[in-house]
């Protein structure tokens, strides 16, 4: 079978059996990585600022400048976390923050020249960040790259995408970029030679239609620059937003499954999707596993986006190694460029 068009797309999503969509996306798994081998990383997530000027509705983890629960990391204070992490022998930091437009470019330039020193991968800002650094320094998004590259940058996260629809957009995150200006960043860093993530939050005021939207956009993107690495998604959290209070809860361990199936089958040129366990829980991580995904995620050392939502699941190296074990899999430690560094 052809790639699935964007109008058979929405259809599969809607009325496919669910089994078979994921038999489906499972024979698309072993076609592509026939060797049994399910990946993770072990890494650790740093938000340098709380402090948001988007202030989205479905986000936990911000405050005002003002708040008391408000804050600001200094560069020294991430630098002793990523020795902290280097100690530990984690091989990533994804670094990410709030849309603080007080901080001035330099601390951006100063943070990369300190941290990038370490024997830690540092896997960096998103494009909401990027398009913020552009506006602060006056330069365009290709040159703030450059900075950045010079500094050691080398991939960046998908963060900022939530549903690449401007319908659910202009509902859900208002101030943040544009879907078209998500994509525009994206491209410029793959032109850079920068490897990022793509990602989607579902389960909140998206339709099917979106999500193909979504889908579909990433997809060619990817033809044209084939720079993403991974496709990760995770459901929307509903405790402590704005958006949770209105909505409640909206989506189940099966719409994940059903999701993540189609995703499998319809980025036909993503050679990796992950199994997100750490916002569905081991178990549905497991079964993710025959839904499509190759990859087991995050070992996440500091989590604290999805912990503000009230959700935190934590693990070890050998427990997801023991998971994935006993799913009839091998296990295997990854890189950020999904290199695999050793067996387990």
């Amino acid at each position: 079978m052809g790639r699935i068009s964007f109008k058979d797309g929405i259809s599969i999503l809607k009325n496919e059996d669910f089994l078979k969509l994921g038999n489906w996306a499972n024979k698309t798994r072993k076609k592509l990585h026939p060797e049994g081998i399910v990946t993770f990383i072990a890494d650790t997530n740093i938000n340098y600022t709380n402090i948001c000027d988007s202030k989205c509705s479905f986000c936990a983890f911000y405050r005002e400048k003002n708040d008391s629960e408000s804050y600001t990391m200094s560069v020294e204070e991430v630098e002793e976390k990523i020795k902290e992490a280097e100690r530990l022998n984690i091989t990533t930091a994804l670094i990410q923050g709030g849309l603080n437009s007080e901080l001035p470019y330099s601390y951006y330039l100063e943070l990369m020249e300190r941290i990038t020193k370490y024997n830690v991968h540092i896997h960096i800002f998103s494009p909401p960040e990027i398009d913020l650094l552009s506006k602060i320094s006056g330069k365009s998004v290709d040159n703030v790259f450059k900075d950045l590259k010079k500094r050691g940058m080398k991939t960046m996260p998908g963060g900022g995408a939530e549903i690449l629809s401007e319908r659910v957009r202009k509902k859900i995150s208002p101030k943040k970029i544009s879907s078209d200006r998500w994509l525009e960043i994206m491209e410029i860093a793959h032109k850079n030679g920068i490897k990022t993530t793509a990602t989607l939050m579902f389960g909140h005021l998206e339709s099917e239609e979106d999500i193909v939207l979504h889908l579909d956009r990433i997809r060619n993107l990817q033809d044209k620059t084939n720079g993403f690495t991974a496709f990760i998604m995770w459901d929307f959290k509903e405790k402590n937003n704005p958006l949770g209070e209105k909505i409640g809860k909206r989506s189940s361990p099966y719409d994940y499954l059903r999701l993540l199936s189609f995703s499998r089958i319809y980025l036909d040129n993503f050679k990796n999707i992950q199994a997100s366990w750490a916002s569905q829980g081991k178990e549905i991580g497991e079964l993710a596993l025959y839904f499509g995904a190759n990859d087991f995620g995050s070992l996440l050392l500091e989590e604290n986006v999805m912990r503000k939502a009230g959700f935190r699941i934590t693990s070890t190296i050998d427990e997801i190694a023991e998971t994935i074990k006993n799913s009839g899999f091998k296990p295997a430690l990854r890189d950020t460029f999904y290199n695999i560094i050793r067996f387990l």
